[in-house]
């Protein structure tokens, strides 16, 4: 079960959700450039380029979590910060994400490296329609913590990235977002490349409303026994 506090209209309430199905649009930039980029990096660690733009994986949506502590399998994964779309009983809302995903896997099989991983989630939702009218103002930022230093991993406005209008449109089964779906809304490039990290921190801002949504997790590498 996930816990939000959300806030719409200057009010702020908490809600409790069970996730019924999670959703991943992969390659979801409005920008080719930017879409090439992000193919090219993965390319460079041996992930093969995507069928189609946008895609949408399935996974399971238990490996939602709010933990501040991720563990995960070897020294092969990274975090992607993400606009997240939740959709409960009253609406759609936006949130924030992480795509952790072991990077290893992913050279074998998407899909499958979507399931290995768990995808933290904030807990601060905004009302979608409060942001919609300005979502490309909106800026996704990340900071990593490579071998004890904090650098800046991730940053741009999600004029980048298509709206949420526009994936769910494109999504199979859409335009509607069933209640209890959590949708991951793609992600910006990597700075310096993709990497692995000892903490992951991601931010929203928006500059408009004056607020923030923020989240952050450590990264506990289990061994890998032969």
């Amino acid at each position: 079960m996930l816990t939000f506090h959300r806030e719409a209209a200057g009010r702020r309430d908490v809600i409790a959700l069970t996730p019924e199905s999670l959703v991943i649009a992969g390659w979801a930039g409005r920008d080719e450039a930017a879409i090439r980029h992000h193919i090219d990096e993965l390319a460079a660690i041996g992930v093969p380029p995507p069928s189609s733009v946008p895609v949408y994986y399935r996974a399971a949506a238990a490996t939602l979590t709010q933990a501040p502590r991720l563990e995960v399998l070897g020294p092969d994964s990274s975090g992607e910060a993400e606009p997240v779309i939740v959709s409960l009983a009253d609406g759609l809302w936006l949130g924030l994400g992480s795509d952790h995903t072991d990077r290893k896997a992913e050279t074998v099989g998407i899909a499958l490296s979507k399931q290995l991983c768990g995808k933290p989630v904030g807990t601060g939702l905004w009302r979608l329609d409060e942001v919609a009218p300005h979502w490309d103002d909106l800026v996704l930022r990340a900071y990593a913590t490579i071998a004890g230093e904090r650098v800046l991993y991730q940053e741009g406005r999600l004029t980048a990235l298509r709206t949420p209008g526009d994936l769910m449109a494109r999504r199979p089964g859409g335009p509607d977002l069933p209640p209890g779906t959590v949708m991951f809304g793609g992600t910006l490039g990597a700075i310096g490349g993709i990497r692995p990290a000892e903490r992951f921190e991601m931010e929203l801002e928006d500059p408009v409303l004056k607020r923030t949504l923020t989240h952050a997790y450590d990264i506990a590498v289990l061994p890998v026994v032969a």
